[in-house]
């Protein structure tokens, strides 16, 4: 079965030259980068325009191998609360990408809570819009993917164990990449404090950390969850190193500092 894109012609260009141009300029900005093999990245979903120069500058300073995990936020329900997809392909306007079915089957033998569960997927952004990146970097991946729709930290923790386990007895190398904004729609300023927090939370690879800091400090980072999975799982698969490749807010982009939201492009190694 093929998924056809929720939000092209809104989140990204419709049109295949448009979009390959514009991931292109967003990667080529970045330029000057140290290209390193690592365990995962933290990436933002936003529309290109306001959040992909973020997104590029991560995804052009890593090596993108053939075995991709998706790891996103359900931010629309009705949906299972970890929700997989382990058969077809997702369309976008630069072609199909293939899932992964030998991973898809394997991680959801490691964690029976991962619920095969296409309508989840069907109209969510959130790893809709890092596809194009891969297909321009690596136009043979596969992937998997996985919407969490739940904020409850033990099945977070569960489900990030779990796939840290599947891939770190993978021979090839697996990518993981969390897909989250950070803070919502306060002012600029307000949103640098509170997206400072959680990114030295991020920094230090402490789920605990990050998922406390976020409730106390009413930091609405949309994909809290898969970032306490993808934490939980890069220290399983040893992860020994993190680093903030770029930091932005909407602001940036569209020049009204009254309701922002956070952008953060993290890797981790």
């Amino acid at each position: 079965m093929v998924r056809n894109p929720a939000v092209a012609g809104r989140f990204y260009p419709s049109d295949p030259a448009e979009l390959s141009a514009q991931i292109s300029e967003y990667i080529s900005s970045a330029n000057g980068l140290t290209v390193r093999n690592v365990k995962s990245c933290l990436v933002p979903h936003a529309g290109l325009m306001f959040s992909g120069h973020v997104a590029g500058a991560v995804f052009c300073s890593i090596r993108i191998p053939k075995k991709v995990v998706i790891l996103g936020v359900r931010h629309r329900p009705p949906g299972s609360p970890a929700a997989i997809v382990s058969s077809g392909a997702w369309r976008t306007p630069l072609g199909d990408a293939e899932i992964d079915y030998e991973l898809a089957e394997k991680l959801k033998a490691a964690c029976p809570l991962l619920t095969e569960d296409a309508m989840a997927h069907s109209k969510e952004h959130s790893l809709e819009i890092e596809i194009p990146f891969l297909q321009v970097l690596n136009p043979n991946f596969r992937f998997v993917p996985i919407a969490l729709g739940t904020a409850h930290f033990e099945t977070l923790v569960t489900v990030g164990q779990a796939m840290g386990a599947v891939l770190a007895a993978e021979r090839n190398e697996v990518l993981l990449v969390t897909s989250s904004d950070l803070n919502h729609y306060e002012d600029d300023a307000t949103t640098r404090v509170k997206d400072r927090k959680a990114i030295e939370q991020l920094l230090s690879m402490d789920a605990r950390g990050l998922y406390d800091v976020c409730r106390e400090e009413e930091i609405s980072m949309c994909g809290l969850g898969p970032a306490v999975a993808m934490l939980t799982a890069v220290q399983v698969l040893k992860a020994s190193n993190a680093e903030l490749i770029r930091y932005a807010t909407s602001a940036d982009r569209s020049g009204d500092p009254s309701a922002v939201v956070g952008y953060a492009g993290m890797v981790f190694w």
